[in-house]
Parts: C-alpha cells; sequence; structure tokens
C-alpha cells in the first residue's frame, strides 16, 4: 500500500512556489520602470554587495545556472552595467564587476526595496520573517552567509 501524497495545500513545493510568486510580485512592479530582469536584478545585488568576483561564485550567489549567467552577464556589459574582465594568471577565469551605472540602479531602488521587505515583515513580524529566513536557509544545500 502506498502512502497518499499531502494536500497541494500542504504540499512543500507547491507552497514554496505560491510564496516566491508572492515575494515577486512586488519586485516585478519595482522592476518594471527599469530595463532589467529579476535575474539581472540578483545579479546586480550580488555584485553591489560583494563586489568583483568570478562567474561561479556570482553564478551560485546570484542562484543562476552558470551559461545563464554568462548571457546575463554579456547582457549588463552592453548596457554599461558590470564589466567583464579575464585573470591574469588563468585567462579561462573571469571576473565580474558592478559599474557606477550599475550601482545607481540598485542605489535608486534601494528605499522601494526597503519598504517590499518591510511589507514582509510587517506580514510575518520580524521575529517569524527571520525564522523564515533561517528555515529557508536549512534547506539550501549552497547557503551563505
Amino acid at each position: 500500500m502506498t502512502k497518499t501524497l499531502p494536500s497541494t495545500s500542504r504540499s512543500l513545493p507547491i507552497a514554496l512556489i505560491r510564496a516566491r510568486e508572492g515575494v515577486m510580485s512586488p519586485i516585478r512592479d519595482m522592476l518594471s520602470e527599469t530595463d532589467i530582469t529579476e535575474q539581472q536584478w540578483r545579479v546586480l545585488r550580488v555584485l553591489a554587495e560583494f563586489g568583483r568576483m568570478d562567474t561561479k561564485t556570482l553564478a551560485d550567489r546570484s542562484c543562476l545556472l552558470f551559461p545563464s549567467l554568462t548571457r546575463i552577464a554579456a547582457t549588463l556589459r552592453d548596457k554599461g552595467l558590470v564589466t567583464q574582465t579575464r585573470d591574469d594568471k588563468d585567462r579561462r577565469r573571469q571576473f565580474i564587476k558592478i559599474t557606477a551605472q550599475g550601482q545607481k540602479i540598485i542605489d535608486d531602488r534601494a528605499a522601494q526595496a526597503a519598504e517590499i521587505v518591510a511589507g514582509f515583515k510587517s506580514t510575518l513580524g520580524d521575529e517569524k520573517y527571520e525564522t523564515l529566513l533561517d528555515l529557508l536557509a536549512l534547506l539550501d544545500p549552497n547557503a551563505h552567509d
């Protein structure tokens, strides 16, 4: 006899997808006034926070597959939002750095992004918000601080 599946209302994968849509909706609204995608925003955010980094690390921290990052980085480079350089010692290794123009996109939306986060904290409460992040990190095999 096989065990029945939980109700879709109590399915973790489905709940995470629904929650992602609830989280991303205001971010999409914020980005609608820019010419950048959610994925490009993530790349810029990571670079703004951590500075210049190699493409493998950037892909991991941006939660992107490496081939996707390659395409996104080329687009951001063409828009003047990042620079891309090769390692002097290992020419296969590339580094990406946010430009002043890329940083301006982050800076211009920092207050709006903070308001979005404040809305989530208002809905959940500060303690539950932090607990949720901690719990989700337990499920992330690549969690970083």
